[in-house]
Protein backbone atom coordinates (compact mmCIF):
# COMPACT_ATOMS: atom_id res chain seq x y z
CA UNK A 1 0.00 0.00 0.00
CA UNK A 2 1.01 3.76 -0.49
CA UNK A 3 -0.27 6.80 0.67
CA UNK A 4 -0.77 8.14 -2.95
CA UNK A 5 -2.89 5.20 -3.85
CA UNK A 6 -7.06 6.77 -4.36
CA UNK A 7 -9.31 4.64 -2.09
CA UNK A 8 -10.37 2.36 -4.52
CA UNK A 9 -7.01 0.64 -5.26
CA UNK A 10 -6.44 -0.84 -1.58
CA UNK A 11 -10.59 -2.60 -2.29
CA UNK A 12 -9.66 -4.21 -5.56
CA UNK A 13 -8.02 -7.95 -6.01
CA UNK A 14 -7.50 -7.80 -9.49
CA UNK A 15 -7.65 -10.53 -12.43
CA UNK A 16 -4.96 -12.92 -12.77
CA UNK A 17 -4.39 -13.69 -15.93
CA UNK A 18 -2.95 -17.39 -16.98
CA UNK A 19 0.52 -17.65 -16.45
CA UNK A 20 3.36 -17.01 -19.72
CA UNK A 21 6.17 -18.54 -18.73
CA UNK A 22 9.09 -17.91 -20.81
CA UNK A 23 10.79 -21.59 -20.32
CA UNK A 24 12.18 -23.46 -23.65
CA UNK A 25 10.36 -26.76 -24.67
CA UNK A 26 7.66 -25.91 -22.88
CA UNK A 27 3.95 -27.39 -23.86
CA UNK A 28 2.04 -24.29 -22.87
CA UNK A 29 -1.89 -25.28 -22.54
CA UNK A 30 -3.20 -23.32 -19.85
CA UNK A 31 -4.50 -19.50 -21.59
CA UNK A 32 -6.50 -21.21 -23.83
CA UNK A 33 -4.80 -19.92 -27.08
CA UNK A 34 -5.57 -21.62 -30.75
CA UNK A 35 -2.35 -23.95 -31.41
CA UNK A 36 -2.56 -23.22 -35.02
CA UNK A 37 -1.32 -19.35 -36.49
CA UNK A 38 -3.46 -16.87 -37.94
CA UNK A 39 -4.26 -17.07 -41.99
CA UNK A 40 -1.56 -16.41 -44.29
CA UNK A 41 -3.89 -13.92 -45.31
CA UNK A 42 -3.40 -12.08 -41.97
CA UNK A 43 0.40 -11.95 -42.43
CA UNK A 44 0.53 -10.29 -45.33
CA UNK A 45 -2.15 -7.69 -44.11
CA UNK A 46 0.02 -7.12 -41.15
CA UNK A 47 3.00 -6.55 -43.10
CA UNK A 48 1.43 -4.54 -45.32
CA UNK A 49 -0.24 -2.11 -42.62
CA UNK A 50 3.90 -1.97 -41.24
CA UNK A 51 5.41 -0.56 -43.81
CA UNK A 52 3.91 2.89 -43.84
CA UNK A 53 0.80 3.45 -41.97
CA UNK A 54 2.00 3.19 -38.71
CA UNK A 55 3.22 7.03 -38.51
CA UNK A 56 -0.93 7.91 -38.66
CA UNK A 57 -3.67 7.10 -36.35
CA UNK A 58 -5.96 4.50 -36.59
CA UNK A 59 -9.44 5.08 -37.88
CA UNK A 60 -11.22 5.67 -34.40
CA UNK A 61 -14.06 4.14 -35.96
CA UNK A 62 -12.67 1.24 -36.75
CA UNK A 63 -15.07 1.37 -39.79
CA UNK A 64 -13.84 -1.22 -42.11
CA UNK A 65 -13.69 -3.46 -39.63
CA UNK A 66 -17.24 -2.54 -38.37
CA UNK A 67 -18.47 -2.95 -42.09
CA UNK A 68 -16.80 -6.55 -42.44
CA UNK A 69 -18.17 -7.85 -38.99
CA UNK A 70 -21.70 -6.78 -40.02
CA UNK A 71 -21.67 -8.28 -42.98
CA UNK A 72 -20.41 -11.89 -41.59
CA UNK A 73 -22.56 -11.28 -38.75
CA UNK A 74 -25.85 -10.27 -40.97
CA UNK A 75 -26.54 -7.07 -39.39
CA UNK A 76 -25.84 -3.59 -39.64
CA UNK A 77 -22.54 -1.47 -38.75
CA UNK A 78 -24.29 0.58 -36.61
CA UNK A 79 -25.11 -2.28 -34.59
CA UNK A 80 -21.47 -3.31 -34.04
CA UNK A 81 -18.61 -2.17 -31.43
CA UNK A 82 -15.30 -2.95 -31.30
CA UNK A 83 -12.18 -3.07 -28.80
CA UNK A 84 -9.21 -4.02 -27.91
CA UNK A 85 -10.10 -7.68 -26.61
CA UNK A 86 -13.44 -8.72 -25.77
CA UNK A 87 -11.97 -7.86 -22.25
CA UNK A 88 -12.15 -4.46 -22.74
CA UNK A 89 -15.22 -4.84 -24.65
CA UNK A 90 -16.77 -6.08 -21.62
CA UNK A 91 -15.02 -3.70 -18.99
CA UNK A 92 -16.73 -0.91 -20.99
CA UNK A 93 -20.14 -2.67 -21.15
CA UNK A 94 -19.76 -3.12 -17.02
CA UNK A 95 -20.07 0.80 -16.95
CA UNK A 96 -22.31 1.25 -19.90
CA UNK A 97 -24.97 -0.91 -19.42
CA UNK A 98 -24.66 -3.45 -16.21
CA UNK A 99 -24.94 -0.81 -13.28
CA UNK A 100 -27.79 -0.23 -11.68
CA UNK A 101 -29.91 -0.23 -8.48
CA UNK A 102 -30.51 -4.14 -8.41
CA UNK A 103 -27.74 -6.49 -8.58
CA UNK A 104 -25.96 -8.05 -11.71
CA UNK A 105 -26.60 -11.59 -12.30
CA UNK A 106 -23.92 -14.07 -13.05
CA UNK A 107 -22.67 -17.95 -12.21
CA UNK A 108 -21.16 -18.36 -9.46
CA UNK A 109 -18.77 -20.35 -11.59
CA UNK A 110 -17.49 -18.46 -14.72
CA UNK A 111 -15.24 -15.70 -15.96
CA UNK A 112 -13.16 -14.42 -12.95
CA UNK A 113 -13.07 -10.90 -14.18
CA UNK A 114 -16.81 -10.66 -13.78
CA UNK A 115 -16.21 -9.67 -9.64
CA UNK A 116 -13.55 -7.51 -10.39
CA UNK A 117 -15.16 -5.69 -12.54
CA UNK A 118 -18.34 -5.05 -10.29
CA UNK A 119 -15.58 -3.96 -8.00
CA UNK A 120 -13.88 -1.53 -9.65
CA UNK A 121 -17.00 0.08 -11.45
CA UNK A 122 -19.04 -0.06 -7.83
CA UNK A 123 -21.82 -2.34 -9.31
CA UNK A 124 -23.52 -4.86 -6.52
CA UNK A 125 -23.66 -7.96 -8.06
CA UNK A 126 -25.40 -11.66 -7.09
CA UNK A 127 -23.92 -15.21 -8.16
CA UNK A 128 -25.83 -18.19 -9.37
CA UNK A 129 -24.86 -21.45 -8.69
CA UNK A 130 -24.86 -23.52 -11.39
CA UNK A 131 -26.50 -27.10 -10.83
CA UNK A 132 -24.93 -30.31 -10.15
CA UNK A 133 -24.18 -31.00 -13.42
CA UNK A 134 -22.10 -27.34 -13.62
CA UNK A 135 -24.99 -26.25 -16.31
CA UNK A 136 -26.56 -22.81 -16.25
CA UNK A 137 -30.47 -23.00 -15.26
CA UNK A 138 -32.86 -20.11 -16.96
CA UNK A 139 -34.75 -20.63 -14.44
CA UNK A 140 -32.38 -19.27 -11.79
CA UNK A 141 -32.20 -16.20 -13.04
CA UNK A 142 -36.09 -15.46 -12.92
CA UNK A 143 -35.70 -13.15 -9.74
CA UNK A 144 -35.18 -9.32 -9.98
CA UNK A 145 -32.18 -8.23 -11.35
CA UNK A 146 -30.45 -5.30 -12.57
CA UNK A 147 -28.95 -7.02 -16.02
CA UNK A 148 -27.60 -10.10 -16.76
CA UNK A 149 -24.16 -11.30 -18.00
CA UNK A 150 -23.11 -15.26 -18.44
CA UNK A 151 -20.27 -16.32 -21.25
CA UNK A 152 -21.53 -19.18 -23.54
CA UNK A 153 -19.78 -21.70 -23.41
CA UNK A 154 -18.98 -20.89 -19.90
CA UNK A 155 -15.61 -20.60 -18.68
CA UNK A 156 -13.97 -22.59 -17.22
CA UNK A 157 -16.11 -25.18 -17.53
CA UNK A 158 -16.77 -25.64 -21.54
CA UNK A 159 -20.15 -26.00 -21.10
CA UNK A 160 -23.41 -24.49 -23.17
CA UNK A 161 -26.51 -23.40 -22.32
CA UNK A 162 -28.70 -23.90 -25.40
CA UNK A 163 -30.06 -21.09 -27.63
CA UNK A 164 -33.59 -21.51 -26.01
CA UNK A 165 -32.19 -21.00 -23.11
CA UNK A 166 -30.62 -17.57 -23.79
CA UNK A 167 -34.12 -16.98 -25.55
CA UNK A 168 -36.05 -17.54 -22.10
CA UNK A 169 -33.82 -15.59 -20.04
CA UNK A 170 -34.49 -12.71 -22.73
CA UNK A 171 -38.23 -13.59 -21.90
CA UNK A 172 -37.78 -13.14 -18.44
CA UNK A 173 -36.17 -10.15 -18.26
CA UNK A 174 -37.04 -7.69 -21.08
CA UNK A 175 -36.46 -4.25 -19.01
CA UNK A 176 -32.94 -5.96 -18.18
CA UNK A 177 -29.94 -5.69 -20.38
CA UNK A 178 -28.82 -9.49 -20.59
CA UNK A 179 -24.78 -10.33 -22.28
CA UNK A 180 -24.08 -12.83 -23.55
CA UNK A 181 -19.84 -13.55 -23.61
CA UNK A 182 -19.56 -15.74 -26.49
CA UNK A 183 -15.66 -15.84 -26.62
CA UNK A 184 -15.32 -19.46 -27.75
CA UNK A 185 -18.87 -19.74 -29.32
CA UNK A 186 -17.13 -21.06 -32.98
CA UNK A 187 -15.35 -24.63 -31.21
CA UNK A 188 -19.27 -25.82 -31.33
CA UNK A 189 -21.71 -23.46 -29.70
CA UNK A 190 -24.61 -21.62 -31.15
CA UNK A 191 -24.24 -17.81 -31.22
CA UNK A 192 -27.15 -15.85 -29.89
CA UNK A 193 -26.47 -13.23 -32.59
CA UNK A 194 -29.62 -14.62 -34.61
CA UNK A 195 -31.51 -13.39 -31.98
CA UNK A 196 -30.20 -9.45 -31.78
CA UNK A 197 -32.87 -8.41 -34.33
CA UNK A 198 -36.28 -9.61 -32.18
CA UNK A 199 -34.48 -8.67 -28.65
CA UNK A 200 -33.25 -4.95 -28.09
CA UNK A 201 -31.90 -5.52 -24.50
CA UNK A 202 -29.27 -8.59 -25.91
CA UNK A 203 -25.28 -7.91 -26.39
CA UNK A 204 -23.45 -10.84 -27.66
CA UNK A 205 -20.16 -10.60 -26.96
CA UNK A 206 -17.16 -11.98 -29.30
CA UNK A 207 -13.10 -12.16 -29.50
CA UNK A 208 -11.01 -12.80 -32.08
CA UNK A 209 -8.43 -14.07 -29.93
CA UNK A 210 -9.35 -18.21 -29.82
CA UNK A 211 -11.09 -19.23 -33.00
CA UNK A 212 -9.35 -16.80 -34.99
CA UNK A 213 -5.62 -17.06 -33.53
CA UNK A 214 -5.26 -13.39 -32.67
CA UNK A 215 -4.74 -13.63 -28.93
CA UNK A 216 -1.70 -11.47 -29.35
CA UNK A 217 -3.54 -8.58 -31.49
CA UNK A 218 -6.29 -7.62 -28.83
CA UNK A 219 -9.68 -7.50 -31.08
CA UNK A 220 -12.96 -7.79 -29.54
CA UNK A 221 -16.19 -6.89 -30.87
CA UNK A 222 -19.93 -6.53 -29.44
CA UNK A 223 -23.42 -7.12 -31.46
CA UNK A 224 -26.48 -5.39 -30.03
CA UNK A 225 -29.37 -2.94 -30.90
CA UNK A 226 -27.95 0.20 -31.80
CA UNK A 227 -28.77 2.10 -28.30
CA UNK A 228 -26.90 -0.39 -27.17
CA UNK A 229 -23.69 -0.12 -29.22
CA UNK A 230 -24.37 3.73 -28.46
CA UNK A 231 -23.68 3.84 -24.75
CA UNK A 232 -20.62 1.78 -25.40
CA UNK A 233 -19.17 4.10 -27.99
CA UNK A 234 -20.48 7.11 -25.32
CA UNK A 235 -17.93 5.83 -23.02
CA UNK A 236 -15.39 4.31 -25.04
CA UNK A 237 -14.55 8.00 -26.55
CA UNK A 238 -14.81 9.36 -22.77
CA UNK A 239 -11.83 7.02 -22.25
CA UNK A 240 -9.83 6.22 -25.43
CA UNK A 241 -11.07 7.09 -28.73
CA UNK A 242 -8.06 5.05 -30.51
CA UNK A 243 -8.36 1.52 -28.83
CA UNK A 244 -7.42 -0.62 -31.84
CA UNK A 245 -4.13 0.07 -33.74
CA UNK A 246 -3.36 -0.01 -37.32
CA UNK A 247 -1.91 -4.16 -37.48
CA UNK A 248 -5.24 -4.97 -35.17
CA UNK A 249 -7.65 -3.47 -37.91
CA UNK A 250 -5.69 -4.58 -40.84
CA UNK A 251 -4.89 -8.04 -38.97
CA UNK A 252 -8.61 -8.53 -37.72
CA UNK A 253 -10.42 -7.63 -41.00
CA UNK A 254 -7.80 -9.98 -43.04
CA UNK A 255 -8.76 -12.97 -40.86
CA UNK A 256 -13.03 -12.61 -41.84
CA UNK A 257 -11.03 -12.87 -45.67
CA UNK A 258 -9.95 -16.64 -45.83
CA UNK A 259 -12.87 -18.43 -44.35
CA UNK A 260 -11.57 -21.68 -45.66
CA UNK A 261 -8.40 -21.18 -43.09
CA UNK A 262 -10.74 -20.51 -40.22
CA UNK A 263 -12.77 -23.63 -40.58
CA UNK A 264 -9.75 -25.78 -41.67
CA UNK A 265 -8.14 -24.88 -38.11
CA UNK A 266 -11.67 -24.74 -35.97
CA UNK A 267 -12.43 -28.27 -37.34
CA UNK A 268 -9.26 -29.57 -36.56
CA UNK A 269 -9.32 -28.11 -32.56
CA UNK A 270 -12.50 -29.88 -32.41
CA UNK A 271 -11.79 -33.23 -33.68
CA UNK A 272 -8.37 -33.36 -31.36
CA UNK A 273 -10.83 -31.86 -28.20
CA UNK A 274 -12.85 -35.03 -29.07
CA UNK A 275 -9.97 -37.42 -29.13
CA UNK A 276 -8.81 -36.15 -26.54
CA UNK A 277 -11.57 -36.36 -24.61
CA UNK A 278 -12.24 -39.85 -25.13
CA UNK A 279 -8.43 -40.61 -24.33
CA UNK A 280 -8.72 -38.69 -21.21
CA UNK A 281 -11.96 -40.65 -20.33
CA UNK A 282 -9.74 -43.68 -21.23
CA UNK A 283 -6.91 -42.76 -18.35
CA UNK A 284 -10.05 -42.49 -15.43
CA UNK A 285 -10.64 -38.76 -15.70
CA UNK A 286 -14.21 -37.33 -15.57
CA UNK A 287 -14.68 -34.67 -18.32
CA UNK A 288 -17.64 -32.61 -18.72
CA UNK A 289 -19.05 -32.17 -22.27
CA UNK A 290 -16.90 -28.99 -23.89
CA UNK A 291 -17.72 -26.98 -26.71
CA UNK A 292 -15.03 -24.57 -25.86
CA UNK A 293 -11.13 -25.06 -27.03
CA UNK A 294 -10.68 -26.75 -23.84
CA UNK A 295 -12.00 -29.39 -21.71
CA UNK A 296 -12.51 -29.21 -18.07
CA UNK A 297 -11.61 -32.31 -16.38
CA UNK A 298 -10.81 -34.03 -12.81
CA UNK A 299 -9.38 -37.74 -11.88
CA UNK A 300 -11.30 -39.16 -9.04
CA UNK A 301 -8.21 -40.40 -7.49
CA UNK A 302 -5.80 -37.93 -7.60
CA UNK A 303 -5.73 -34.73 -6.49
CA UNK A 304 -5.75 -32.03 -9.26
CA UNK A 305 -2.82 -29.44 -8.03
CA UNK A 306 -0.88 -32.36 -7.69
CA UNK A 307 -1.17 -33.51 -11.14
CA UNK A 308 -1.08 -29.64 -12.50
CA UNK A 309 2.14 -29.89 -10.38
CA UNK A 310 3.37 -32.99 -12.01
CA UNK A 311 2.79 -31.98 -15.34
CA UNK A 312 4.54 -28.81 -15.14
CA UNK A 313 7.97 -31.04 -13.66
CA UNK A 314 7.74 -32.73 -17.16
CA UNK A 315 6.86 -29.65 -19.03
CA UNK A 316 3.46 -29.55 -19.86
CA UNK A 317 1.42 -26.22 -18.04
CA UNK A 318 -2.31 -26.64 -17.72
CA UNK A 319 -4.77 -23.98 -15.61
CA UNK A 320 -5.49 -25.14 -12.13
CA UNK A 321 -8.35 -23.19 -9.93
CA UNK A 322 -7.82 -23.30 -6.61
CA UNK A 323 -11.69 -22.22 -6.17
CA UNK A 324 -14.83 -23.54 -4.81
CA UNK A 325 -16.75 -26.60 -6.46
CA UNK A 326 -13.92 -26.38 -9.04
CA UNK A 327 -10.62 -27.07 -7.33
CA UNK A 328 -10.75 -30.52 -8.18
CA UNK A 329 -10.46 -29.73 -11.86
CA UNK A 330 -7.82 -28.90 -14.79
CA UNK A 331 -8.75 -26.84 -17.44
CA UNK A 332 -6.85 -27.86 -20.20
CA UNK A 333 -6.92 -26.07 -23.72
CA UNK A 334 -6.80 -28.10 -26.83
CA UNK A 335 -3.35 -27.80 -28.37
CA UNK A 336 -2.15 -29.74 -31.54
CA UNK A 337 -2.06 -33.31 -32.17
CA UNK A 338 1.87 -33.65 -30.85
CA UNK A 339 1.30 -31.13 -27.70
CA UNK A 340 -1.94 -33.57 -27.14
CA UNK A 341 0.46 -36.58 -27.14
CA UNK A 342 2.54 -34.92 -24.89
CA UNK A 343 0.20 -34.24 -21.97
CA UNK A 344 -1.53 -37.71 -22.29
CA UNK A 345 1.86 -39.11 -21.82
CA UNK A 346 2.90 -36.85 -19.09
CA UNK A 347 -0.81 -38.01 -17.55
CA UNK A 348 -0.16 -41.68 -18.29
CA UNK A 349 3.02 -41.70 -15.78
CA UNK A 350 1.09 -39.59 -13.07
CA UNK A 351 -2.16 -41.53 -12.98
Amino acid sequence: MSQFWSPIVTQLTPYVPGEQPKLPGLIKLNTNENPYGPSPQVIAALKEAATDSLRLYPDPTASELKQTLAGYHGVTSAEVFVGNGSDEVLALAFMALLKHDAPLLFPDISYSFYPVYCKLYGIDYRTVPLDNTMRIRPEDYSGPCGAIIFPNPNAPTGVDLPLAGVESMLLAHPDAVVVVDEAYVDFGGESAIKLVQHYPNLLVVQTLSKSRSLAGLRVGFAIGHPDLIEALERVKNSFNSYPLDRLALAGAVASFRDEAYFQQTRTAVIDSRTQLTQELTALGFEVLPSVANFVFARHPQHDAAQLAAGLRARSVIVRHFNAPRISQYLRISIGNRQECAALLGALRSLV
